[in-house]
C-alpha cells in the first residue's frame, strides 16, 4: 500500500513531468547521457577558472529537506543517495545515482526549497556544484545545451514517475520482476559462457525495499521464492537472471 508521503511525491513529479512535457514539446527524445561530460562548467572557458569540485565521505550528506535549492550537482565520481524522510522517520530512498549523472535538478525548475536529501554513499565521492544562475546563463546562450538538459531531466523524471506508478497500481512481485527489469537495463550484461543477464548492482536489500516499497522481509520472502523457481540467483551485490530455455 503506498503511503501518504510516497502518494504526495508521485503528485510532485507529476507536476515536474507535464512542465519539462510542455518545454520540450516536439523535442523530446529519450537517450541515456553522460550529463558530467557535457554540462560541467569546466567545459566552458569563461567558467572553468572560478570552478571547483566538492569532495564528500561516506555518509556525508550534500543537502537535506528544506535546505535552499541553490544549485545542481554532477557526479565526478563516487555514489549519491536520494531519499526523503516520512512522518515516522523511516527513510525512503528514491535513487542511488553514480558517475556521470545529476541531481537537485529540480531547482533549474523554480524550485526554491529541497524535499529530499542527498547523501554520499562512498568514500570518495566528488562533485561537480553548478550554481542555478550558471546553469540558466548557459542554457540561454546555448539552445543545444538548453534542450540535451530538459531531455536529461524529463528522462529522469519519467523514470520516477514509472517506478511510483508501480507503488499505486502493482502487486509486490510485479514491483519486484519491473524493478529487476529496470536494474538489467542499468546495470546488467550478458553472460558469455551461460547467456544468463549479470546484473552488478549497488543497492542494498534496505535500499531495495524502499525502492519498490515493500518491508525488507516480504523482499527477502520474493526474492528467495524467485531463486527456488529457479529465475534468478543473488548475492549482495550480484543479481543473476537465469537465461529462459524452452
Amino acid at each position: 500500500m503506498l503511503d501518504y508521503e510516497s502518494f504526495k511525491e508521485l503528485k510532485r513529479l507529476l507536476v515536474y513531468l507535464n512542465l519539462i512535457l510542455l518545454t520540450m514539446n516536439s523535442f523530446w527524445v529519450f537517450e541515456d547521457v553522460n550529463l558530467f561530460s557535457m554540462l560541467c562548467p569546466h567545459k566552458f572557458k569563461r567558467f572553468k577558472a572560478c570552478h571547483t569540485f566538492d569532495v564528500y565521505k561516506k555518509s556525508d550528506y550534500i543537502y537535506f529537506e528544506e535546505d535552499a535549492a541553490n544549485k545542481i550537482y554532477l557526479i565526478e565520481k563516487g555514489k549519491v543517495k536520494i531519499g526523503y524522510y516520512n512522518e515516522d522517520g523511516s527513510e525512503v530512498v528514491k535513487a542511488i545515482l553514480s558517475k556521470g549523472e545529476l541531481f537537485g535538478e529540480k531547482a533549474i525548475l523554480g524550485e526554491n526549497i529541497r524535499n529530499e536529501f542527498a547523501q554520499s554513499i562512498d568514500n570518495t565521492t566528488s562533485l561537480c556544484p553548478v550554481s542555478v544562475d550558471t546553469m540558466h546563463e548557459l542554457m540561454r546562450d546555448n539552445q543545444t545545451f538548453s534542450f540535451k538538459v530538459y531531455k536529461f531531466i524529463g528522462f529522469k523524471f519519467k523514470k520516477l514517475e514509472r517506478r511510483l506508478q508501480l507503488l499505486l497500481f502493482k502487486d509486490s512481485k510485479t514491483r519486484l520482476k519491473e524493478f529487476l527489469k529496470e536494474l538489467c537495463t542499468d546495470y546488467g550484461y550478458d553472460c558469455n559462457k551461460t547467456g544468463d543477464n549479470i546484473i552488478n548492482h549497488p543497492y542494498t536489500q534496505k535500499d531495495i525495499a524502499s525502492l519498490i516499497g515493500i518491508s525488507r522481509p516480504t523482499l527477502n520472502i520474493l526474492m528467495n521464492e524467485l531463486k527456488e523457481a529457479h529465475v534468478i540467483d543473488f548475492n549482495r551485490k550480484q543479481i543473476r537472471i537465469y537465461k529462459i530455455t524452452a
